[in-house]
């Protein structure tokens, strides 16, 4: 393959690479200028760029492939990176208009180089290019966490999630370099080859729960969770707002995949008649401790930061039910989880900037009532609250519906994963709770005689009824995400 096809591969993220730097020079020329119009000028660059790779994409041939087979580009593989654009671009929109940076071009530039190293790691057939994806991804978001300088809060955040993020890199390396001494390749494909109907000896239980720990670790689930909650509160809104979505939805991608084609074969069963050695029971173990501890310890939040940072943690358990049930259903309804769940947790992460640059905090009594001042925000968090709960008809509610029916499809004859399913259904049951504390501030309590007006842009406003209704959207018409899920499944051959 000469280098001219290798480039081919690579388009969108070489174009997102040029947004990059465009807004850094764009914002260098521009440094008299306030930090707002400055944001709005790079936030208009970085769109540009990502829209311009999403036409790429769905004009591009698909099936491309680089040296080794080390890059897919087939249908799903298209369909995950356009939405991962999609999600970079509404980090960008609902960011400009922070002001807790005055570096706007470095952090345009970073959010980039994040979606780019997320769209290296969907595409990603090999082990290498996986990890080096993955630490991409990952050093952009620990700078990201960091970049509100004068928060000490927003230093303390980075640095756990950078001393947990080299752990887990490590734990990451060890268990691939087991894999590869164990079959000798690093394609996925050739990996699966190696050890399918082979015996589960020692080495390949050990690979498997060093894997399982790194991409824990990558999706917040217990008991590798410890980063979150503080990264979620310490980092710049918007920061968070991208690791809880973008970087979960191109990480829960990744391991479902490394885990159904690497490890096909090996994958034992949780279910609970029919027990049987391998990757599924720890991951049915870490699902349930991640639904227990995540729903039970945002009871106590009095952050609201910290509290969807626990509600994430529980929905990574809900998640990882699609990927132990390890089938083309079940990975359609992860995909379908994981992006509603992107866009909703966008919108509650952009409800929570626009009410700390109002109050100055984002705790729950600072959410007392917001309706009357802000009556459409408000709207638009109980609509991404009652999703995040699993209130019908929004998209929260048929992510939860098809992961917990893909899982008890797969426990049959004996329904031997309903247990999983039942204790699904008690957490949804008892983050309905704490949702239903913060709305009750919102509509229920009154605001301090002393609270200063709240005033929300137009622009903020138009951002958050976009997100609201692709929530509404996707969850009264879900199918218009679902058939084009199917179609890529079916070509992608999954």
């Amino acid at each position: 393959m000469s280098y001219l096809e290798l480039l081919r591969c690579v388009v969108p993220e070489l174009i997102l690479v040029a947004a990059a730097l465009a807004a850094l020079l764009a914002d260098s020329t521009m440094r008299g200028l306030e930090a707002r119009i400055r944001f709005a000028i790079g936030g208009m660059i970085a769109g540009a760029g990502c829209v311009a790779a999403a036409v790429w994409l769905l004009l591009a041939p698909a099936h491309a492939l680089a040296p080794g087979g080390m890059l897919v580009a087939d249908p799903l593989v298209r369909f995950m990176q356009i939405a991962v654009l999609a999600l970079t671009l509404l980090t960008v929109l609902i960011s400009i208009e922070s002001d807790f940076t005055a570096h706007v071009g470095e952090y345009v530039a970073l959010i980039l180089v994040g979606a780019v190293g997320m769209m290296l790691l969907v595409a990603s057939e090999d082990i290498l290019m996986m990890f080096i994806s993955l630490e991409l991804t990952s050093l952009s978001l620990y700078i990201l966490t960091a970049f509100h300088k004068r928060s000490r809060r927003s230093a303390e955040a980075a640095l756990k999630y950078f001393l947990f993020g080299g752990m887990s890199a490590a734990f990451t390396l060890f268990g691939l370099s087991l894999v590869y001494g164990l079959t000798g390749a690093t394609h996925l494909q050739e990996i699966a080859a190696a050890i399918y109907r082979q015996s589960l000896s020692p080495l390949l239980a050990v690979a498997m729960v060093m894997v399982v720990i790194g991409f824990g670790f990558k999706v917040a689930a217990v008991p590798f969770h410890l980063w979150a909650p503080d990264a979620y509160q310490g980092a710049p809104a918007p920061s968070a707002a991208f690791i809880a979505s973008g970087s979960k939805v191109a990480s829960f991608f990744i391991f479902a995949k490394f885990m159904m084609i690497a490890f096909a074969g090996a994958e034992g069963s949780g279910s609970w008649h029919n027990y049987d050695p391998g990757w599924a029971p720890v991951i049915a173990v870490v699902a349930a401790l991640s639904m227990l501890w995540g729903n039970l310890a945002a009871i106590v939040q009095s952050s609201v930061r910290r509290l969807l940072a626990y509600s994430a943690i529980a929905h990574a358990g809900y998640m990882l039910l699609a990927v132990m049930t390890h089938n083309a259903t079940s990975l359609a309804a992860l995909i379908y989880y994981a992006l509603t769940y992107g866009l909703t947790i966008l919108g509650a992460f952009a409800v929570v900037a626009v009410v700390e640059r109002g109050t100055g905090d984002e705790k729950l009594s600072c959410f007392a009532g917001l309706s009357r001042q802000a009556p459409l925000v408000s709207f638009c968090m109980l609509i991404f609250l009652l999703s995040l709960a699993g209130v019908p008809p929004l998209a929260g509610f048929f992510g939860k519906f098809y992961v917990f029916a893909a899982a008890l499809k797969e426990g049959v004859p004996d329904l031997g994963l309903l247990w999983l399913v039942i204790l699904a259904l008690g957490m949804s049951a008892v983050s309905l709770y704490y949702y239903l504390q913060v709305l009750k501030q919102i509509y229920v309590a009154e605001a301090p005689a002393d609270a200063a007006a709240l005033k929300v842009s137009p622009f903020s406003q138009l951002v958050l009824c976009l997100l609201g209704m692709l929530v509404v959207l996707f969850g009264c018409a879900p199918q218009l995400l679902l058939s084009a899920l199917s179609t890529a499944l079916k070509t992608a051959g999954l």
